[in-house]
């Protein structure tokens, strides 16, 4: 093992660095991980331009990190070994202790680190994790293609599951990105009658090739109207933050449907009680799970041939990754590789 690692750190809000830093040793219940490949997520901007300028050493970015075990600390449980796959997401890792993991709700625990925010993250060539917070990784998967699941995938596979909606129903994804088209192969796969709801027609071939049944412009059509005409949709699944947006698909939902949130925005959406009390609608806010959930995430993924489409770069061009995914200048992922080709 090296004595330093390469990291792209925050140096000062909204700017990336690349630094060598001294390779730690894992901690109580932590593990060392040699990172193959990681994730670029639309939450990595916010990470990065509201970092702390305070923290020394500033923060690594990056929650969607492939890689190998390559050191153990103290009492980790024994199903951890050197060498191992594995796959950080988000959520950092469960404490075991809150009340709501004493529940067995670990997702919500109250006392987890969000990797990349409030602890490093897969930026970099080597990253410590909680072993709670591990997640195995099938060999049927590149580290690349991987790598997107683990938040992408999770959080679009969670939603569908807990919509309510069940084979043959319609479901509507709003906004075809980088957790839409994710949600699009989910959702065909999960045999529900899938509308892509996106704004413009330029993505309209690529949302029929995902999975899409139908594709709805929002610029050019009532999508709400739409989603009426096919019977109303069970389940509306929401990525994007735009509060109008969302609040606008409220008249597409069929009795009983569901509004499934997932992207997270300042603004309140602004939905009528009387919708929600005629016909029963509800609207559920869904983050994106816990280890065992990712790990049947990336199992259905084999099962069922779902991949991330992705554009690759090396972890030095991290900026410049960064900027192609806010400029929606990628189709559909951006993945960080620390590892040359063979």
């Amino acid at each position: 093992m090296k004595a330093t690692y390469r990291a792209m750190q925050v140096s000062r809000p909204g700017v990336l660095e690349l630094v060598e830093r001294a390779t730690p040793l894992p901690g109580v219940g932590e593990v060392l991980i040699a990172v193959e490949a990681c994730g670029i997520c639309g939450a990595d901007s916010a990470d990065i331009d509201g970092a702390d300028p305070a923290l020394q050493p500033p923060r690594v970015p990056g929650h969607e990190v492939v890689g190998r075990i390559v050191a153990l600390g103290e009492h980790t449980p024994g199903i951890w070994q050197i060498g191992q796959r594995v796959g950080v997401g988000r959520l950092g890792g469960h404490c075991n202790a809150c009340p709501p993991c004493r529940q067995g709700r670990f997702q919500l625990c109250q006392d987890q680190p969000f990797v990349g925010a409030s602890r490093d993250g897969g930026y970099a060539e080597m990253m410590l994790a909680r072993a709670t917070g591990l997640v195995s990784i099938p060999g049927q998967l590149d580290a690349e293609e991987a790598a997107p699941i683990l938040c992408a995938g999770l959080a679009t596979f969670n939603a569908l599951k807990k919509s309510g909606a069940q084979a043959g129903d319609t479901v509507a994804i709003l906004g075809i990105g980088g957790l839409g088209h994710m949600a699009l192969q989910y959702a065909r796969r999960m045999g529900f009658k899938v509308v892509a709801i996106g704004r413009g027609g330029d993505i309209a071939q690529d949302a029929l090739e995902l999975g899409a049944h139908v594709y709805v412009d929002s610029l050019a059509e009532d999508a709400a109207a739409v989603l009426q005409a096919h019977g109303g949709a069970q389940a509306v699944i929401t990525t994007v933050s735009s509060a109008a947006a969302v609040t606008a698909l409220m008249d597409g939902l069929a009795p009983a449907g569901r509004l499934v949130v997932l992207g997270a925005g300042k603004d309140p959406l602004l939905v009528s009680s009387g919708k929600l009390v005629v016909g029963e609608r509800g609207v559920l806010g869904s983050i994106t799970g816990t280890p065992y959930d990712n790990e049947k995430t990336l199992a259905f993924s084999v099962l069922a041939g779902v991949r991330p489409r992705i554009v690759t770069m090396p972890l030095e061009r991290a900026a410049e990754a960064c900027q192609r995914m806010q400029s929606g200048d990628v189709k559909f992922r951006m993945v960080l590789t620390m590892l040359p080709k063979a």
